[in-house]
């Protein structure tokens, strides 16, 4: 205690030498402002620099990295052939299949939600991720365990043996399993990439720069470790040895999670704001109550705590908007309010009706991306359906048809080098925007190749079904016809969801940060339920009669191209709402100076901290 006198005084000393050396004859006033200053950066000392030293940084982000792409590789090492297992070894029809994998994958991008706001709420960023990653090794050691007891005979499941029906018990546990691997892994995603966002300080540009890489690089490391999934693991799995596929899947995630907990020491931790849900009930209530009140015309008449810290705990105070304008009836203080305590249900502060806003305005967004999520969905489901009755020999070798994601993959990881090497320079001299293109710019390039995919995919299956020969289940052509559709598919994946991660974590106030980046698996989600309900419409409407509709059992007989046609029609018209809503949009204002107030203090972090 005495050593940390020490260093507050010493401190002091410095900042009133430097004060003494600014303060001219007469000034005494703001020599006494001054002396608050100091008072108010011996408390952000104490509060955070010395706290939060050597915490975070590069170092810490690279773990939590490694740890998305070792959690990715198990979990694909499940989901990118689940549509097969299902058919092949549950014995389950094609359009069911299909089915069934969009409800478990939208399924696993629902729990995101749930993560976020615990995340948010009460367990913070670094609890929800180790609780949500033992759910997912739980549910992977109970898939692992029950595909050794169950595939029967040996090395049935390969498209070539057929296995044994399953009892009613060992599906159930089957589904208990997938969908314990779908909350843990779902749960930890969105909250993985906010922690990693936590390790860098916005306060400095050079850390604000490498958050922005951050997320880029988070996107990088997904798709390697899928790639591994897609390659190696899938060539297993479709040759009937699941149950090696999912050891390696199980082991992978142990080794993610063992590391993940090895880093503790070092995070950068930030504390959870509280649960947003009664914040903003509360907005919504209070401009009711006050549905009649007049809203002033100057917005500096609106109600804010004094100071530089907001009402939310843990948030910095956001600056009013002009967008939404019955929300700030909340804010507008009354003769009642001044009569009596402030009640939170009827007096809200800006920086709470902001944080209401903040919500509404993204929501027009993020509904324009769930289209996107229904082409990119068609990857693990109708995309190896439709390369499994292709020509997949290579010599007398069979390329399994879920492994052809890797091409998808592949244009991922070169499109991002050649997005921050080459695009983000060149648009960045021409726009003056360091970024290159800004969040919103990137989506919309995203949706018109996600369109360009599914064009090409229909396209792709217009020559297949030229080239079926009667009485053969396989299209002599080449299954290399359907590298266009994965590689655009990939290219639009760059430009869509990092730019939808960086989005929405970046507009997301303080308080909700997980929930901003679990919209963007909350997109996929609902892009899978879409992707499920348009099935189940398609083929009521054509499979009439004597007629197998568009996706049938055998798609020999059906007109798969059709449905990609019709998604590719959804998506341009997507694109149009989305070009009204991205130009309708204005990004979050927030209070930056009283940050900066506490900093002004003529003594940078890193004086302070050799000090100390």
């Amino acid at each position: 205690m005495a050593a940390m006198d020490s260093v507050l005084n010493s401190t002091n000393q410095i900042t009133l030498k430097v004060t003494d050396e600014n303060i001219s004859t007469g000034q005494a006033q703001a020599a006494n402002k001054n002396n608050k200053d100091e008072k108010k950066l011996t408390s952000f000392i104490r509060k955070n620099l010395i706290h939060e030293k050597n915490k975070g940084g590069w170092k810490y982000a690279s773990i939590l990295l490694a740890n998305q792409g070792l959690a990715t590789l198990a979990f694909f090492g499940v989901g990118v052939n689940l549509v097969l297992f299902l058919t092949r070894v549950l014995q389950q029809e094609n359009a069911n299949a299909a089915n069934n994998v969009s409800k478990w994958t939208g399924t696993v991008y629902m729990c995101s939600l749930i993560g976020a706001f615990l995340s948010d709420s009460y367990w913070g960023r670094y609890l929800t991720c180790a609780v949500f990653q033992l759910i997912f090794v739980v549910g992977l050691v109970l898939l692992s365990v029950l595909s050794f007891l169950m595939i029967k005979p040996t090395g049935c499941g390969d498209g070539f043996i057929s296995c044994k029906p399953l009892s009613s018990i060992f599906a159930a546990i089957f589904y208990l399993s997938i969908y314990l691997i779908a909350f843990g892994y779902g749960g930890h995603q969105p909250t993985l990439a906010t922690f990693g966002a936590d390790q860098f300080d916005e306060s400095k540009p050079k850390e604000r720069q490498s958050k922005t890489l951050f997320f880029c690089y988070f996107y990088f490391f997904l798709n390697v470790g899928s790639l591994f999934s897609n390659t190696i693991l899938v060539y297993y799995e479709d040759s009937g040895k699941w149950t090696l596929g999912f050891l390696v899947s199980l082991a992978s995630a142990v080794i993610a999670l063992l590391s993940y907990l090895m880093g503790t020491p070092g995070y950068r931790y930030v504390k959870p704001c509280g649960n947003p849900l009664p914040r903003v009930a509360q907005v919504f209530i209070a401009a009711a109550r006050k549905w009649n009140v007049v809203v002033p015309a100057n917005s500096d008449e609106l109600y804010e705590v004094a100071g530089p810290e907001s009402a939310i705990k843990g948030s910095r105070k956001i600056l009013h908007s002009n967008e939404i304008e019955f929300l700030d009836k909340a804010a507008t203080i009354t003769d009642n309010d001044l009569a009596g305590p402030k009640n939170p249900w009827k007096l809200c502060t800006v920086t709470q009706v902001e944080e209401a806003k903040c919500v509404l305005k993204m929501l027009p967004i993020w509904l324009c991306t769930i289209i996107y999520s229904v082409v990119f969905t068609q990857m693990a489901s109708l995309f190896v359906e439709q390369g499994d009755v292709m020509n997949s020999h290579i010599g007398e070798f069979r390329l399994p048809a879920a492994s052809m994601s890797a091409f998808d993959i592949c244009s991922v990881l070169i499109c991002t080098g050649i997005y921050r090497k080459i695009l983000v320079p060149v648009a960045g001299k021409l726009n003056g925007n360091p970024k290159g293109l800004s969040e919103l710019q990137r989506m919309g390039i995203g949706l018109i190749i996600g369109m360009l995919a599914m064009i090409a995919a229909g396209a792709t299956e217009i020559q297949r079904l030229k080239y079926i020969s009667p009485g053969e289940k396989a299209s002599s052509l080449s299954i290399f016809w359907q590298i266009p559709q994965y590689v655009l598919v990939g290219a639009s994946e760059v430009f869509m969801y990092v730019g939808q991660l960086e989005f929405f974590n970046g507009q997301a106030p303080d308080g909700i940060k997980s929930f901003g980046s679990s919209l963007c698996m909350a997109s996929i989600s609902f892009g899978n339920y879409v992707s499920s309900l348009l099935v189940v419409m398609v083929m009521g409407i054509t499979a009439k009669g004597d007629k197998p509709g568009w996706i049938p059992d055998d798609l020999n007989t059906g007109h798969m191209d059709r449905f990609y046609f019709l998604l590719a029609v959804l998506t341009a018209f997507d694109f149009v709402i989305y070009l009204i809503c991205a130009n309708w949009y204005k990004g979050i204002n927030l209070d930056e100076d009283s940050c900066e107030k506490e900093m002004e203090m003529k003594l940078d972090e890193d004086d302070v901290l050799r000090r100390v």
